[in-house]
C-alpha cells in the first residue's frame, strides 16, 4: 500500500485531492494532510511518506522553496497546480508527475500507475547497490540548508538540474538538492562511469538497464526512470557505454 502525504495550503484543494484518491483503496492512502508549508518541512520526515502530492503556490514557501529547504528526501514528488506554467520547472525538479487542479481522474490513475511502477523499481533496487570498483569509497560532500551530506559516489545513480539547483538521485531511494549548479558537479564526477547526457542531466553509467535507439536515444536505469539524451552526446554516451 502507497502511503501519501498532501501539502496544500488551500484546504479546499487538499480535501478535493484526497477525495479523488480515496477512489483508489487498495492502492493508495493519504496518511497526512498539511496546509501549512512550515508545518509540513518539520514533521513530514518522521511520516515517511512514499509520495507527496504538493502545491506549488503557497505563502511563506512555495512547492519548490519547500523541496529545497528540505533539503534530503526519499519519496517521489508529484505536483498539484492550478498553474500550467509551472510543468517544465516541476519536472527538472525532479518530479514524478505533474497535475492540474481540477484534478483530471484518468491523469490522477495514469501517475499512480507510474507512482506504483516507481515504488517497486526503487525497493527493488533497494536490495541490490550495484559497487563500481574504480571509484569505490570516493565521496562527495553536498551542502544543503540544512547541512551537508556525504555521499559515495558509487551510488549516485544520477544528478538532475532544477534551475540554479541540482537534484541528487541516490541508490537508497533519497534525494538530495545542493544549491549548485549542475556544471559544477561536472568536473567533481569525470570518472567513466558518469556521463553528461544532455543539458538537464548527469548519469551513472553503472544503474543503465538499456539504451533505446532514437535521435539521441533513451537510457532506462536500473530505478526505473527514463532519461533523454541529446543527439549531440549521442556518440559520446555509446563510447563510454561499452567502455564501462
Amino acid at each position: 500500500m502507497i502511503k501519501a502525504v498532501i501539502l496544500d495550503d488551500e484546504i479546499k484543494g487538499s480535501s478535493l485531492l484526497m477525495h479523488k484518491l480515496n477512489v483508489f483503496p487498495d492502492l493508495i492512502y493519504v496518511e497526512h494532510v498539511f496546509n501549512d508549508p512550515q508545518l509540513a518541512l518539520a514533521k513530514i520526515q518522521d511520516l515517511k511518506p512514499d509520495v507527496l502530492f504538493l502545491d506549488v503556490e503557497m505563502p511563506v514557501m512555495n512547492g519548490f522553496q519547500f523541496l529545497e529547504n528540505l533539503g534530503q528526501f526519499d519519496f517521489e514528488v508529484i505536483f498539484v497546480t492550478a498553474y500550467h506554467a509551472y510543468t517544465l520547472d516541476a519536472l527538472r525538479a525532479n518530479a514524478l508527475d505533474f497535475l492540474l487542479k481540477p484534478v483530471n481522474p484518468e491523469e490522477l490513475a495514469c501517475a499512480l500507475n507510474k507512482l506504483n511502477v516507481r515504488i517497486e523499481s526503487k525497493r527493488k533496487l533497494a536490495q541490490v547497490i550495484i559497487p563500481s570498483e574504480r571509484i569505490a569509497h570516493s565521496r562527495l560532500a553536498l551542502p544543503t540548508v540544512e547541512g551537508i551530506y556525504f555521499v559515495k559516489k558509487e551510488e549516485i545513480i544520477k544528478v538532475e538540474a532544477m534551475s540554479n539547483y541540482s537534484v541528487f538521485n541516490i541508490a537508497t531511494g533519497t534525494k538530495i538538492i545542493v544549491s549548485k549548479t549542475l556544471k559544477e558537479f561536472e568536473g567533481l564526477l569525470q570518472e567513466d562511469h558518469f556521463v553528461r547526457v544532455s543539458r538537464s542531466v548527469i548519469v551513472n553509467l553503472t544503474y543503465v538497464v538499456r539504451y533505446k535507439k532514437g535521435d539521441g536515444g533513451t537510457l532506462e536505469l536500473i530505478d526505473g526512470s527514463e532519461i533523454e539524451v541529446s543527439a549531440s552526446r549521442k556518440n559520446i554516451l555509446i563510447d563510454r557505454l561499452f567502455r564501462s
